[in-house]
């Protein structure tokens, strides 16, 4: 299924867009697309069921805003470094652990939302990311595969950065990440049973209509199992909880000088397969 949450922010209400391209109103079956849905295996079988009988209405799309589509997210975990081509452009070493970082939820907006350039900013830099949806809660799994099985869905996210806050400014990377807008989500949830194989999925960004990033999830050094297993070792992951795994090869702090990092007025274009695409202008804070 691919299920999301539309109207003004802060209001959003829940809904499908089922396999014609139909904006479907969910608002009767379910409250909102959050961890208690994901978590609840019947709520989400009358889902399938009411969209599977037609028995949805559909809405109208025209000027209808796309929010995130994943509603009272508990927390936000970041990989860092986590694409074989990102760290050969960057010139890191490959960590030997994935390298982990918080975003708030509260940075959270949605696939066509503004995002805002900070005050003073002066290398805000784009990432396209592969975001995963925890749907049962996880603690000190054993395997990958568990890790998997602990999957709801997965989504497209932005991980905005300020690289000098990031890096230059000291202590960790987390003033680099956490800026208002900083992390666009969406347009959908796609559920995992949509997404064989997370390992599979090519990823894309432009800026300005510009192609910059062009990858795929088969060069994460983590892979998305892997990934939920380790993180349950040191904290207990919860439906609702989102994980962004790291971006591919072609951000601005990769480029050679001068650098093109983002400014006022660019737009941001970006999409995974199979789910969905953003689109972002830039304006100052």
């Amino acid at each position: 299924m691919k299920l999301l949450r539309v109207g003004t922010a802060g209001a959003e209400r829940p809904a499908l867009l089922d396999a014609d391209g139909a904006l479907r109103d969910l608002s009767g079956v379910v409250p909102d697309i959050d961890g208690a849905l994901l978590a609840d295996d019947a709520a989400l079988d009358r889902v399938r069921g009411a969209a599977d009988a037609g028995e949805l209405p559909v809405l109208d799309a025209t000027g209808l805003r796309i929010g995130p589509p994943l509603g009272r997210i508990g927390k936000i975990v970041c990989i860092g470094l986590n694409y074989h081509d990102h760290a050969r452009e960057t010139g890191a070493e490959p960590p030997a652990e994935p390298v982990l970082f918080m975003k708030a939820p509260d940075t959270v907006v949605g696939p066509n939302d503004t995002v805002l350039v900070p005050r003073a900013s002066r290398k805000t830099d784009w990432e396209v990311e592969l975001a995963v949806v925890i749907g049962r809660t996880a603690r000190y799994l054993g395997s990958a595969e568990e890790g998997l099985a602990h999957v709801a869905g997965y989504a497209v996210a932005h991980d905005v950065s300020e690289r000098e806050f990031q890096i230059e400014r000291g202590g960790t990377w987390d003033k680099g990440k956490n800026c208002e807008t900083f992390n666009p989500l969406g347009p959908w949830l796609v559920t995992a049973d949509e997404v064989p194989d997370p390992q599979r999925l090519s990823l894309r960004l432009w800026v300005n209509g510009e192609l910059k990033q062009d990858g795929t999830t088969a060069e994460q050094i983590f892979p998305v199992g892997e990934v939920v297993r380790y993180l349950s070792q040191f904290m207990t992951l919860y439906p609702g909880d989102v994980i962004n795994t790291g971006t591919p090869a072609g951000v601005a702090l990769g480029a050679p000088e001068p650098k093109p990092f983002l400014r006022a007025g660019d737009v941001v274009e970006l999409e995974i397969e199979g789910l969905g695409r953003q689109r972002q202008e830039f304006k100052d804070a």
